[in-house]
């Protein structure tokens, strides 16, 4: 359904198109049956424009309501009008209630999307409790008069966690995006600085460089164990591997029980595969280094 109902502009013509929705008459219960009714079963457009434009008034005061928010006041009259159609569209008469209290839930809903995805750059209130929490947080801070700035008192916190059914931390946490809102990074520190604030984030983390060089260096110690792991027997491997590369290593007794050996001797069995282990590893790193030198005089006599 495509109305075209007032334009609106976002600010300047706030005032004229409040006194023009007045112009438009209250319908009566039996002028809104009939023309619901004439929408439904004939799609009867004129009709469906009557039964919006009816309740402009309606949709702005309810609009008039979520002003606190920041947003521009006829932008959310617009997306509470775009609400109003889809409750005539999807409006039955035959249930017996009225237009209006059908069609509030639809402008509210539409009004409080346009303000989630307005408010912050960053998505919030993704779930039914948090969106509930988002709308109703302002209004129980200014009954409790807790609406001085910063973080809530704990007693503050309880009681709005208790009546809106939401942990404590959400409590919190939206309260301190409501209180701070958005700014850029790309704004200056201040007013007579070039500087950035985006100059001062710094990146904890390992760069790219150092983060591949360690990949690559674990990578090399798996390859030298793995190898070196092949030049011990089967018995060798498995007591070596259970006791000193498994995060709880299994205990001498387990293993003398598994050979039918003592304990001791298991003992002696790690020792030596250990050493073998060491001795093989440093006899790689050896080669390698050899032939790191090998091929580097090579290339400089080729060169």
């Amino acid at each position: 359904m495509a109305l075209a109902i007032l334009n609106l502009a976002p600010e300047g013509n706030l005032s004229r198109y409040l006194q023009d929705i007045r112009k438009f008459p209250m319908l009566t219960a039996e002028e809104e049956l009939s023309l619901s009714k004439a929408w439904r079963d004939q799609t009867d457009h004129e009709s469906a424009h009557k039964l919006v434009t009816s309740h402009l008034r309606l949709v702005a005061k309810i609009a008039m309501g979520y002003r606190g928010y920041g947003l521009p006041v006829g932008e959310l009259i617009s997306e509470g009008n775009v609400g109003m159609m889809q409750a005539v569209k999807r409006f039955d008469p035959d249930r017996g209630f009225r237009l209006a209290t059908y069609a509030m839930w639809w402008i509210r809903a539409a009004i409080q999307e346009y303000i989630l995805h307005s408010w912050s750059l960053v998505k919030m209130g993704t779930t039914a409790a948090q969106k509930k929490l988002f709308f109703n947080l302002r209004r129980l801070k200014g009954q409790m008069q807790a609406i001085e700035d910063g973080d809530l008192r704990p007693e503050h916190v309880t009681e709005i966690a208790r009546v809106l059914a939401v942990p404590e931390q959400d409590v919190v946490n939206m309260n301190r995006r409501l209180s701070a809102p958005d700014h850029s990074l790309n704004a200056p520190v201040r007013a007579d600085s070039e500087g950035e604030w985006q100059d001062w984030l710094v990146d904890d983390n390992d760069s790219q460089e150092e983060m591949l060089a360690e990949h690559e260096e674990m990578s090399d110690r798996k390859a030298l164990l793995a190898n070196a792991l092949k030049t011990l027997n089967e018995r060798e491997r498995h007591i070596l591997i259970e006791r000193r590369l498994k995060d709880e290593a299994t205990t001498l007794e387990d293993l003398s029980q598994r050979y039918r050996i003592s304990r001791e001797r298991v003992r002696q069995i790690e020792v030596r595969a250990f050493e073998k282990l060491q001795k093989s590893m440093k006899t790689q790193i050896t080669d390698r280094r050899q032939q790191i030198t090998k091929d580097a005089e090579v290339a400089r006599i080729a060169a």
